[in-house]
């Protein structure tokens, strides 16, 4: 359990981050009043009161027990042994024993008995004949799906491989890809900023793989470790965040689908750009394009643009942009420069020889020292590239 201290006043108690998701969305989308949220969620009034209050969604975390189970990070690594062997002849499969070992030799420090129940539990659930899937129905505004694909395109000369974040609402088949650097977190949340202003506002759940910038955890079933600040972002824009369970895309099926559709229909023939900024401003308004010419697959007399249009009324209003950094912490050269992957940044000289916290963002990166900006620089993302100011010098 996490004490949570939201910057510029304290939370009585102790509150988890997902509680105060829960209570946020509570008031803010189900429009529940105080008394209720405080009946369902056995919390007292001032805490509820608190959050609701709160300006911010940042929160600053005071640990005082390390949550560490011993299988949970090795999960993913056993059910991929357990489905890789699961066809083969009974006497070929591996045996929960020598699962056991090789996950010792890959680190695991937990007990044998852990696995064995766990590795019981799997094959119960998996000695079906075959797997039954159920059509899945999503009402206007109820959810959204996320992934990442990797595509080829040639920007500025150059073949590139490019990660391209795909953002589908559910009901209306509505959706946005936008191409960037890299896949990391700060990418994650400009990707959701974006398509959500697009979109004019959010949907109440969204469905995610088991990706490493969203999950730090994977347990038995849908239970999961969400990360703080992927759990920060999910409660800015009072979203309730849903994990798939590993190894089971169709439970985000849509988006799966669209990552195929968009590879053919945008990706090929391979694009030519100068920059990442030509092709996310092609590839946006080639999914506004073909959202107003493709026919919805089950309101088959309207396009996607039209139930999109209608799916607008019952989406959460757009609450404005996430600060959506990635916190790390760099040292001052003598130079005045920090470095930040593979390329350095100038910064005032007031700072020079001393610690300071880089903000990274998908597109710039702020640098603090003792609570004021000392730097601000767009992002680089070759190598070996130094990024001056003259003023940081004067």
């Amino acid at each position: 359990m996490l004490s949570l201290v939201v910057l510029g006043g304290a939370w009585p108690g102790m509150v988890t981050v997902e509680t105060i998701g829960r209570i946020r969305r509570a008031f803010w989308v189900d429009k529940k009043p105080i008394r209720q949220i405080v009946r369902e969620l056995r919390i007292s009034r001032q805490t509820v009161r608190k959050v609701i209050r709160g300006s911010s969604a940042e929160f600053r975390y005071e640990r005082r027990v390390q949550p560490q189970p011993r299988l949970g990070a090795y999960v993913a690594r056993l059910d991929g042994l357990l489905g890789a062997t699961s066809k083969r002849p009974a006497r070929e499969r591996l045996t929960a024993r020598r699962l056991f070992e090789l996950l010792r030799a890959e680190g695991y420090e937990g007990a044998y008995d852990s696995v064995q129940r766990h590795v019981r539990e799997w094959r119960r659930l998996h000695s079906r004949l075959g797997p039954v899937f159920i059509p899945l129905w999503f009402a206007p505004g109820e959810a959204y799906q996320f992934d990442w694909s990797h595509e080829v395109v040639v920007l500025g000369g150059v073949t590139t491989t490019v990660k391209v974040a795909h953002i589908r609402l559910c009901h209306s088949r509505m959706f946005l890809v936008r191409a960037y650097p890299r896949e990391t977190q700060e990418m994650m949340f400009d990707a959701h900023d974006r398509a959500f202003r697009l979109f004019g506002g959010m949907c109440r759940r969204g469905i995610y793989d088991n990706m490493a910038t969203a999950v730090e955890a994977v347990f038995i079933g849908k239970e999961r470790r969400f990360n703080r600040r992927f759990l920060v972002m999910c409660s800015h824009y009072l979203v309730e965040p849903v994990a798939c369970t590993p190894a089971a895309g169709w439970e985000k099926g849509q988006v799966e689908n669209q990552v195929g559709n968009a590879r053919e229909r945008l990706f090929t023939p391979r694009l030519h750009f100068a920059n990442y900024a030509e092709l996310n401003a092609w590839l946006e308004a080639r999914c506004l394009a073909q959202a107003r010419s493709s026919v919805h697959p089950e309101q088959r007399d309207k396009t996607v643009w039209e139930v999109f249009e209608a799916e607008r009324q019952s989406l959460i209003a757009y609450r404005g942009p996430f600060d959506g950094f990635r916190e790390v912490e760099v040292a001052v050269s003598k130079s005045s420069l920090v470095r930040f992957d593979h390329n350095r940044y100038s910064v005032a000289v007031r700072a020079a020889r001393r610690t300071a916290q880089m903000r990274v963002y998908a597109e710039r990166i702020v640098v603090w020292c003792d609570g004021e900006i000392v730097a601000e620089h767009r992002r680089r993302f070759g190598r070996g590239q130094t990024a001056y100011d003259p003023w940081h010098y004067l």
